[in-house]
């Protein structure tokens, strides 16, 4: 990856929906060569997908929350198992596999404190994997979308 590339993936990091002319444009390249650099990146999955940024109210999400899910046991089965399950509820947004104290970090959204407690009781401490969990609700959070500097020089 060099720096063209480097900055095309800092472009659409901030916005997504920047059209390939845009790009090549603010680059000071063809867009030919903006497409197929781009399209590359995709090839090598350095870029991995464009996603919207939906606003968790506007889908009836009124609690978002983070839950710290720590598990029995920490045989590849136990964790396979219990990310698949987790990848499977809708009100989970993002799922982080950490080391440390916890195992599992897991960003959710629910309609409403009963949901939420509904989640934790149906969806976490049931399931086998799990010895507990610790919830925290999300007040605010911000997306920082500035790509660092570490690999291009």
């Amino acid at each position: 990856m060099d720096r063209i590339d480097f900055e095309i993936l800092k472009r659409l990091r901030k916005n997504g929906r920047q059209s390939n002319k845009e790009i090549a444009n603010a680059l000071g390249i063809a867009p030919s060569t903006c497409l197929v650099r781009t399209e590359n990146l995709r090839g090598t999955e350095a870029l991995r997908g464009t996603h919207a940024d939906i606003a968790p109210k506007a889908v009836g999400a009124e609690i978002e929350a983070m839950i710290s899910v720590h598990l029995r046991q920490h045989t590849r089965e136990e964790v396979a198992s219990f990310r698949q399950h987790l990848m499977t509820l809708p009100e989970v947004v993002q799922l982080y596999h950490v080391a440390g104290s916890t195992d599992f970090l897991v960003h959710l959204w629910a309609r409403d404190s009963s949901h939420l407690r509904e989640l934790a009781i149906d969806q976490f401490t049931s399931r086998p994997e799990v010895a507990r969990i610790e919830t925290g609700l999300i007040f605010e959070h911000t997306d920082n979308y500035e790509l660092p500097n570490l690999k291009v020089k």
